[in-house]
């Protein structure tokens, strides 16, 4: 029985030591290689810090990326990886948050790092792979080790204007990716075609269905997502078979009209997740591929990343809304209404919360006992023993034929662009702007766009320029909206209906 998911990365070594574990635009990896600088890492990381520590990692995802996760989790110690390409003022929240006394870097992003001003320690990877392997201290680490001890963390937007950063064990991982590699029929045969940012949890798919069966990891350069001919050309000649991917991801392609152009020859699996997916979008790849496996995943980051599966099998009007589909198995996901009364599949279309249940629930928010209490909570079904459910914040209902189908967010949070996004966050950071007096967010599900309402007299320029500063491109507004006043409802809130309603019929004046 598996506890760590280094076990993974040993039993595929095992059998399959001189495949590829891992290949990128520049380089690959065999699993033996992988094994000996992912060892190499974590005997030199052990030297640094004790388990359960966390590592953060400053690097563009590359099959050394993966090395290095590898090598924390021998070291006993939890990966976090940091996304070069975000303000170094989000950057140092999360490491503040950390409480990080070092950060992993490549040789490519060491001046990179410099700036962040970062006081701590800074590693460079491409040393540390030429550490000696101490097999002694790895095998003590070893046996200390838990299955729940961590694994990674993954910071989302927290609505405080600071990161939170999910925390998951190695249990959780394990008991998602068992049956997620079964269920799909993942094997040794598939090679991955890895389009998540290794600090978005779809990655962890990719990686470990990978690691899991003996698969080769295929990591598509980010710029390719620009370039649909580019993407479909390298997924020909990769031969990859297997797609997990945001629905944004594919969307690109059949928005940019790519099958066109080509259709790689080797595609079985496409597996998506993050959004609604468009039917307009869904038919388009299932027309090029009519034998393919297309599965809608539904799941937030803090239940180890997804809860739900709907494997297609019918078509879908361009009106319907994909189902959820069924829990994964060892996971219960079921509807609350406002009074914790349970909601069942005949009463059609009646909204209630999402909650999820099981070993994939995640250790919680790092170094944020308030937030991790206020989301993880007892059961209100179960009053004879302790039983966390985590309370997603999403809507859902049942449709006619008794499937679940998620409806929309509870609250202000969103998913845009396939990133989940605290509109608070971006609220924070436009508040700090000189001029501003107030300003409200909203999403225009319609127009999948992010509207900002701002009070105050400042000029859009300005206002982007230090939004830049400090938030990721996909959590800048993508529309600015100058409002003299803003409206209040009754009990003394911004009325967040009535500005996208005025909005609208000025968009539709002109």
């Amino acid at each position: 029985m598996v506890k760590n998911i280094l076990g993974y990365l040993e039993e595929s070594t095992e059998k399959f030591g001189i495949k590829a574990a891992c290949s990128d635009e520049n380089s690959s990896y065999t699993y033996n290689e992988l094994s000996d600088k992912a060892k190499r890492v974590g005997s030199a990381l052990i030297e640094k810090t004790d388990p359960r520590n966390p590592v953060p990692i400053y690097m563009d995802k590359s099959c050394s990326t993966l090395a290095a996760f590898m090598g924390t989790a021998y070291a006993g110690c939890f990966y976090v990886m940091l996304d070069v390409t975000q303000p170094p003022a989000r950057v140092n929240m999360i490491l503040d948050t950390l409480e990080a006394k070092f950060i992993v870097v490549s040789e490519t992003t060491a001046t990179k790092a410099e700036k962040l001003g970062f006081k701590g320690e800074v590693l460079v990877l491409e040393e540390l792979m030429k550490h000696e392997i101490n097999e002694d201290v790895l095998s003590k680490i070893r046996k200390q080790t838990l299955d729940i001890d961590p694994l990674y963390s993954i910071f989302t937007s927290g609505s405080t204007g600071v990161p939170k950063g999910v925390i998951v064990s190695h249990r959780s991982v394990i008991d998602f990716i068992d049956y997620f590699t079964e269920i799909f029929n993942i094997t040794d045969k598939d090679v991955i075609g890895n389009q998540a940012p290794f600090d978005f949890d779809v990655s962890v798919k990719d990686i470990y269905s990978s690691l899991k069966t003996g698969a080769t990891l295929q990591i598509i350069p980010k710029k390719m997502f620009s370039f649909p001919i580019n993407l479909l050309d390298y997924l020909e000649d990769r031969k990859v078979t297997t797609l997990v991917w945001a629905v944004s991801a594919l969307c690109i392609v059949t928005t940019l009209n790519g099958f066109e152009y080509k259709v790689p020859s080797a595609i079985n699996k496409v597996i998506f997740s993050g959004e609604v997916m468009p039917i307009k979008h869904l038919n388009s790849w299932r027309k090029q591929y009519p034998d393919a496996m297309f599965v809608n995943v539904y799941g937030p980051t803090e239940i180890t990343c997804n809860c739900t599966y709907y494997i297609i099998d019918r078509e879908f009007a361009l009106d319907e809304t994909i189902p959820m589909g069924q829990a994964f198995p060892n996971e219960k996901v079921f509807l609350l209404d406002e009074d914790n009364t349970p909601i069942t599949p005949e009463s059609v279309r009646k909204l209630g919360e999402i909650c999820v249940s099981g070993t994939a629930l995640s250790l919680g928010y790092f170094n944020n006992k308030e937030k991790t209490e206020q989301a993880f909570v007892q059961n209100p079904l179960n009053t004879k023993y302790i039983e966390l459910i985590y309370r997603t914040g999403d809507l859902g209902a049942y449709n006619e034929k008794g499937e679940m189908y998620f409806s929309s967010r509870k609250d202000f949070q969103i998913k845009h662009m396939g990133h989940r996004i605290e509109l608070g966050e971006i609220e924070t950071a436009i508040n700090a702007v000189e001029g501003v007096s107030r300003v409200c967010c909203t999403y225009d599900q319609g127009e999948n766009k992010i509207v900002a309402f701002i009070e105050g007299a400042t000029d859009k320029k300005v206002i982007t320029h230090e939004l830049s500063k400090k938030l990721p491109k996909f959590m800048v507004p993508n529309i600015f909206a100058q409002v003299h006043c803003m409206p209040i409802t009754k009990n003394g809130k911004i009325d967040r209906k009535q500005l996208m309603e005025d909005h609208k019929k000025e968009s539709e004046q002109g």
